[in-house]
């Protein structure tokens, strides 16, 4: 069975923040000596995991990362008839299992300090288990250590846990190790950000009141094209779906098509920089993984850059693999410019074993 599947990407998004900083600009990062425009990994697999095209593979196989279960947990308790008191304190004691809660006299003293990934299967038996205890079928435990095997899984129904991994720090024998590596997505060209100075005007100012703006405000933006890549280590997701084969397949094909199509959120409403992959190389086999980023380390230049940058990454990969042999067995490539290649076909490709 082919070890690790290897996915690289050239992205070309307009004019864009799809991820900002503190400041509130487009990140960045410097490489080969040169500022580029970053999209942090953590970005990219929201995106994806949030991705239309991984919804539909994935369906009811997705977890969720939040803080709020052991609110929504309390509330459910309460409409089944518990007293707020009683459907805290049953709340806290379970909830407690995917991390260290909030003071009991926070303003939301059912809230997990951390986002915690839960799994279907996970938060199912945590409801059946409250259930149990708010009906008297079962007692309520005296500290929380005691329903942690009732609750949590090592094995997962959720395929972004078993790609994404996870942590529980109280419970780490329960963490997930990620099946997944993800880059932070960078220019392959030198880029400055640029500042967009705008007005917005009061529909209802008179014309006898100044011509003055309602509002004024300024915004960073820069645009290229984006080098992206992941690794899947197909070993590890199948021992952290049980072995489930059809699932990892779907998980593969989910992440594929997530990345080539998905986009980070960040200022849509405001740039629609809604993209697609403009160039895929999805490779396969059981060497070591490597990125092909080496190909952008001096900045690519000329009038068109998507090419320059199309080229720049093939002859790397001809070069790692005449200075370290074969670096896959096989790969395939789709580029839309060159009317090469399709989605569909880059997917079945990434998905045989």
């Amino acid at each position: 069975m082919t070890r690790f599947v290897q996915i690289h990407a050239l992205t070309i998004y307009a004019p864009s923040n799809l991820n900002r900083d503190d400041t509130g600009r487009p990140k960045t990062a410097k490489f080969g000596g040169a500022e580029r425009l970053r999209i942090s990994s953590q970005a990219l697999k929201r995106a994806i995991r949030t991705s239309e095209a991984f919804r539909s593979q994935l369906a009811s196989h997705r977890g969720e990362r939040t803080q709020r279960l052991g609110d929504e947990l309390r509330a459910h308790l309460i409409a089944k008839g518990q007293t707020p008191e009683a459907a805290l304190n049953i709340a806290r004691q379970l909830a407690g299992v995917f991390g260290k809660l909030k003071a009991e006299g926070d303003a939301n003293p059912a809230y997990i300090e951390q986002l915690a990934f839960v799994s279907p299967e996970e938060r199912q038996s945590l409801f059946a288990l409250a259930d149990a205890i708010a009906s008297g079928a079962k007692k309520l435990p005296a500290k929380t250590e005691d329903v942690v095997a009732d609750i949590l899984r090592k094995t997962d129904t959720a395929a972004d846990i078993a790609m994404f991994g996870r942590m529980l720090a109280d419970n780490p024998e329960f963490n997930r190790e990620a099946a997944v590596q993800v880059a932070h997505a960078i220019t392959t060209h030198r880029v400055e950000v640029e500042s967009d100075f705008y007005t917005a005007v009061d529909d209802l100012k008179k014309p006898s009141e100044d011509a003055g703006a309602g509002f004024i405000g300024e915004l960073g933006f820069g645009s290229g094209v984006f080098y992206l890549y992941a690794c899947v280590d197909r070993t590890l997701l199948l021992k952290n779906l049980g072995d489930d084969k059809a699932l990892a397949a779907k998980a593969i094909a989910g992440l594929v098509e997530g990345l080539a199509t998905a986009s980070p959120s960040g200022k849509q409403a405001s740039f629609a920089a809604r993209s697609r992959a403009s160039y895929l190389r999805v490779e396969a086999g059981s060497q070591q993984p490597r990125s092909l980023a080496a190909a952008f380390f001096k900045p690519v230049r000329g009038e068109d850059l998507f090419a320059s940058s199309v080229a720049a990454l093939t002859d790397v990969a001809a070069q790692m693999d005449q200075a370290y042999g074969k670096c896959c067995d096989s790969h395939y490539v789709m580029n839309v410019a060159a009317k090469q290649g399709a989605l569909a076909e880059a997917i079945a490709f990434a998905v045989k074993e």
